[in-house]
């Protein structure tokens, strides 16, 4: 009896980005599919199971786009690595399934020649083939299957075309070949690359001929969103629609979130005596949880322009647009959504950095996309400039507290394009890495594909991010609860707890930039959230008992902090460290506590340097 007679047969499905390789593995599997990262990195593995006509069980593995096994990103290097069964704790796939588009076969023959001298059995997919007949493009499939020494099955993803005939041919590969091949692929030399090329070129050229009825309308669109002025203002007008519908979908929903589970900590607060199991539940567990999942329509929201992006083929026409815009700052073509998602919160930018194939490109937006103002920020914002600056108007018709803040929103952005810069001339020197890649023909995104992405990426978020951020949550309430104010104290609880005497502690640091303790035991319960700085606020000052409400704060923050204070708080939060929950997320999407150490190091540093000369130069000037 032979190993695949005993266990479920593995096929991979291995292909060129944009090939509809994921839409396949949804036509496949369907929801029946688990998302995990490979072992040691964090590139996702999602496995789902079928049965095949024949009645056998099949593994079906979603390997990562690529154009070779000659392997450049994370994502390229596990795609090699499952191909020729390298993996550490995984056997290698019985059958090879390369998904190719149709209507575009001239770069996947490469790909297609290194497959088969991996040695293992093989099937070509010529995936959305529906297109590829409607632009009368002419493939001759029977001389392509002598040409490649493997079988052929034409497919439409997205319509489950061609599912039957191509898990049939699973079945017959997995019950007349053996699971070892004789593997003769190795790293290439330049002249076995050329030789490849016109190899493939070749095939090409004998098996395909062009289009009857040639893809004008793509051609057409092209000439506009890729126009260098003409597709930037399209782009523009398209990403600030993402950017609003982040901000104004992800609200109520992220509104309604955050009040159950508010109601939720009051009805444990009503029915537990008051005490330690109750702050336990209440504001550990249960605020805990909420702060993670508050987040998630944001993610969703952001994801689900994402995917339209990505299946309709614009997203590779947007990062080809900006790539020598961003490219001035060291930065990819691909940084441009996450950057932008970032100023909605920093976690769905950061989440969004996977479309980015380096990981040095993707490292640098990883580093930078916290400096985006996040909505955690506008509160604090909100807070200080209306205690500090004047309500008027600029030259009559611009707000002054307005125009403050879009500096700030500015300041990030600037600062950031700043940062990439020095990290990429510096410490990673050269350029970002040149964009390369096909533009696809344009088609209409799946919505069951998308809405089944979404549920992947919502299933992602909780499962793991959930339990990395949950721990760090319930770590703030021990260190703003412990230990108990003693008997008789009148001061807040916060001042005699780990937060509020490390807060005293830090006071004569911070005092260079004009810094009180109050506001230094603000910024620590601030790590939480950075909005939670407002309430720390209240809390601290309402030892006078006129700090009630927002405009009582407002007022007395007014009287008793400096022009030069003020404005050196607001420096400090153009650059403020990172939410704990953002470091976690960090932490998972490099697998290294390395990157959020850099992270909360260089940024505390901008800050406090931000902070310093902002407060100096405003004392110099007689606002101190």
């Amino acid at each position: 009896m032979t190993d695949t007679a005993i266990r479920p047969a593995r096929v991979a499905l291995v292909g060129n980005p944009n090939s509809g390789k994921t839409a396949l593995f949804n036509a496949l599997t369907g929801a029946r599919q688990k998302v995990a990262n490979y072992a040691g990195v964090t590139v996702e593995r999602k496995e789902g199971q079928l049965v095949t006509p024949g009645g056998r069980t099949v593994s079906v593995i979603d390997l990562p786009g690529t154009y070779s096994l000659r392997a450049r990103s994370p994502d390229e290097v596990v795609t090699r690595d499952a191909v020729l069964g390298r993996l550490s704790g995984e056997t290698a796939p019985d059958v090879l399934v390369c998904v190719a588009d149709a209507t575009n076969l001239r770069l996947v023959l490469r790909l297609v020649l290194e497959l088969k001298q991996v040695g293992r059995p093989f099937v070509l997919a010529l995936n959305m083939f529906d297109i590829a007949q409607r632009q009368g493009l002419r493939i001759d499939v029977e001389q392509l299957g002598r040409e490649i020494g493997a079988p052929i099955v034409t497919t439409v993803a997205t319509r489950k075309r061609g599912l039957d005939e191509l898990l049939t041919q699973v079945d017959t590969l997995t019950l007349t070949h053996s699971n070892v091949g004789t593997n003769t692929w190795r790293e290439p030399s330049a002249g076995e690359i050329r030789a490849a090329h016109a190899e493939s070129q070749r095939i090409f050229r004998a098996c395909v001929r062009p289009p009857e009825r040639p893809d004008t309308v793509t051609g057409k669109i092209d000439a506009v969103l890729l126009h260098p002025v003409a597709g930037l203002l399209i782009l523009t007008v398209l990403m600030f629609t993402v950017f609003q519908s982040v901000f104004t979908w992800a609200t109520v929903p992220a509104d309604a979130i955050d009040a159950g589970f508010a109601a939720l900590a009051g009805l444990v607060s009503e029915h537990l005596p008051e005490g330690l199991l109750a702050s336990f539940i209440a504001d550990g567990l249960i605020a805990g949880v909420g702060s993670v999942l508050v987040f998630l329509p944001q993610i969703l929201v952001l994801f689900f322009f994402i995917l339209l992006l990505e299946d309709s083929g614009y997203m590779t026409r947007a990062a080809f647009l900006l790539d020598k815009l961003m490219g001035v700052a060291g930065l990819h073509g691909r940084a441009f959504i996450p950057l932008l998602s970032s100023h909605a919160c920093a976690i769905p930018g950061i989440m969004s950095t996977r479309v980015i194939d380096n990981k040095r490109d993707r490292l640098t937006t990883i580093l930078i996309a916290p400096l985006m103002t996040c909505s955690a920020r506008v509160p604090v914002y909100t807070l200080i400039i209306g205690a500090f600056i004047p309500h008027q108007k600029v030259w009559g018709v611009f707000s002054l507290q307005g125009l403050v803040m879009f500096g700030l929103y500015a300041s990030g952005i600037i600062f950031g394009l700043l940062v990439s810069f020095v990290i990429r001339r510096i410490f990673w020197r050269g350029a970002a890495e040149p964009l390369m890649m096909e533009l696809p023909t344009y088609r209409w995104p799946e919505p069951r594909n998308v809405l089944l992405n979404l549920w992947t990426r919502a299933k992602i978020f909780m499962n793991r991010a959930g339990r990395i951020i949950l721990p760090l949550m319930v770590l703030v309430w021990v260190l703003s609860t412990f230990p108990y104010p003693p008997e008789g104290a009148t001061g807040p609880a916060i001042d005699y707890s780990i937060a509020g005497r490390l807060g005293k502690f830090i006071a004569p640091v911070m005092e260079p930039i004009g810094f009180n303790w109050q506001m230094t035991v603000a910024l620590i319960p601030g790590m939480a959230a950075r909005e939670v700085a407002v309430a720390v606020l209240g809390t601290v000052y309402a030892v006078g008992g006129d700090a009630d409400s927002h405009d009582a704060l407002t007022s007395l923050l007014s009287q008793q902090w400096s022009l030069a204070t003020a404005l050196a708080f607001l420096a400090w939060y153009v650059f403020a460290p990172q939410c704990l929950p953002t470091l976690g997320v960090v932490k998972r999407e490099t697998n290294s506590w390395v990157w959020p150490t850099v992270m909360f190091v260089y940024m505390v540093g901008l800050a406090y340097l931000a902070a310093f000369v902002v407060y100096h130069t405003a004392v110099a000037l007689g606002a101190g």
